[in-house]
């Protein structure tokens, strides 16, 4: 069991970690404003603007998670050189991070999802994006940054954050995951549906149903342990991954890996919670994960962690970094460390 001085040095270590984070990152655009009429044209509330903002999403959500844990995340993606690119780039200078993992294309789009909140309630999201695969000279540029950031920084752990908005390849996966197994760094995946099993020989790999349900092509009843353990396993398989994460919403996670030849796994309860708004919550996810992957901790105890701080993101309206103090709090209640 964790007591309060592990869970403290295991915190304070978070800060001294580099993480590169791959994949594709957007701009998530907010419009909050108050509700209290319907529109006479359609049947449709008219939400009356009061503030407008402009917050880093996707894999820079990632980054984001990273540097509020305390560590150093090394973004590297595809953006457009568009108006939406220039506010990207600003947004991550102002929140401290470094932009020499991003290249900027004219031929692309700054991915942007426009979320539309009144009252507090999430009334609709409007994307604008490309979901084609980087061309040749795109993917180049990429690979060449990420081979020479590899060399310019002592990564310890790798993240891929894939939305299918086409900057991760098979390719790219395949060179990476080459590299930093040379290299002897732990690679973490957050999936989807486009590259799902081309992520070989990873260390960890977090789904969630749905994804899992899709790539491997079944159905099955999450609520149903061995039906649960049977599919995770037959996954872990395919993929020759050490550690499958698997994310189950409302029940929890399910964490299987890799020990002495054999699977050993585990079902971790969701925490109740004040559910208000889940975007974001799988970013939290991964990144807690990660930074605990890359300090060797126990396989339960970095899923329990993990579990924890998706939730916690959970009671907040929009995507939002998780509060390390916070997370560091609940987690030693949850732990009973003392």
């Amino acid at each position: 069991m964790l007591t309060s001085k592990n869970i403290d040095q295991l915190f304070e270590q978070f800060n001294k970690l580099n993480v590169m984070v791959i994949g594709d990152v957007m701009v998530d655009a907010y419009i909050w404003g108050a509700v209290d009429r319907i529109c006479p044209e359609a049947p449709v509330p008219i939400v009356t603007v009061r503030q407008r903002e402009n917050r880093l999403g996707g894999a820079a959500n990632v980054g984001l998670n990273l540097k509020a844990l305390g560590a150093n995340p090394i973004l590297c993606s595809v953006i457009g050189s568009d108006q939406k690119g220039v506010a990207f780039k600003q947004l991550i200078l102002d929140a401290g991070m470094s932009p020499e993992g991003l290249i900027s294309d004219e031929n692309r789009i700054t991915t942007t999802k426009f979320r539309i909140i009144g009252n507090q309630h999430q009334m609709l999201r409007v994307d604008e994006e490309t979901t084609e695969p980087l061309d040749e000279h795109q993917f180049e540029l990429l690979n060449k940054r990420i081979l020479r950031l590899f060399v310019e920084n002592e990564v310890h752990v790798v993240i891929f954050q894939d939305y299918d908005k086409g900057v991760i390849s098979s390719q790219l996966i395949e060179n990476v995951v080459a590299e930093a197994k040379r290299r002897k760094i732990p690679v973490a995946v957050d999936p989807k549906k486009r590259n799902f099993l081309d992520y070989k020989k990873v260390t960890l790999f977090k789904p969630n149903i749905k994804e899992v349900k899709e790539g491997l092509g079944i159905n099955f009843d999450p609520h149903n342990n061995e039906q649960l353990e049977m599919v995770v396993a037959q996954l872990q398989d395919k993929l020759q991954a050490k550690m499958v994460l698997n994310t189950l919403s409302e029940l929890g996670v399910f964490i299987s890996w890799e020990e002495q030849g054999m699977y050993e796994s585990q079902l971790i309860p969701a925490h109740h919670r004040n559910i208000t708004d889940v975007s974001g919550a799988g970013d939290t996810v991964i990144s807690v994960a990660a930074l605990c992957l890359a300090l060797d901790t126990e396989p339960r105890i970095m899923a329990a962690i993990a579990n924890l701080a998706g939730g916690l993101v959970c009671e907040e309206v929009g995507v939002i970094p998780i509060n390390k103090e916070k997370l560091r709090i609940e987690v030693a209640k949850m732990m009973g460390a003392n």
